[in-house]
């Protein structure tokens, strides 16, 4: 490919929010597990709830720091600028083993974390997939 099209890069991104749409739709169907809400804090417990918004406030202050690290010290090596993303993929790793765990503890139905972990699987497959293939040459 010549050149970086925009245009390429919304529709890929498109394309993966309604994968991950179908596949979490369709295991938590298989898996007979009520259906979460995107953007939404679904916590099984008060315990969750403040273990969750500890990781989250953690990775914060870890997330500007590294920040402020990459964008004040250029100098130090290539791979500086994968620090911020780094941080951002250990958060989401982080948070939702820890969903996984509280539904397995705690949780009504207790296949509420197998369709986390599957989730989280996929989704780490799939990064893996963009990373190798770099975004499908789109990049």
């Amino acid at each position: 490919m010549d050149g970086f099209f925009p245009e390429s890069l919304f529709v890929l991104l498109l394309v993966l929010v309604i994968v991950f749409w179908i596949f979490g739709f369709v295991i938590r169907k298989l898996l007979g597990v009520e259906r979460m809400k995107w953007f939404s804090y679904n916590h099984v417990n008060d315990r969750h709830k403040k273990l969750d918004w500890s990781v989250r406030i953690i990775f914060i202050i870890l997330f500007l720091f590294s920040n402020y690290y990459t964008f004040t010290n250029q100098s130090i090596g290539t791979y500086s600028h994968l620090i911020p993303w780094f941080v951002i993929s250990i958060f989401l790793l982080l948070s939702e083993l820890l969903r996984a765990f509280m539904e397995w503890k705690y949780a009504e139905n207790k296949r509420d974390y197998i369709a986390t972990i599957a989730e989280l699987l996929f989704g780490i497959g799939v990064a893996l997939l963009l990373i190798s293939t770099d975004f499908f040459s789109l990049l």
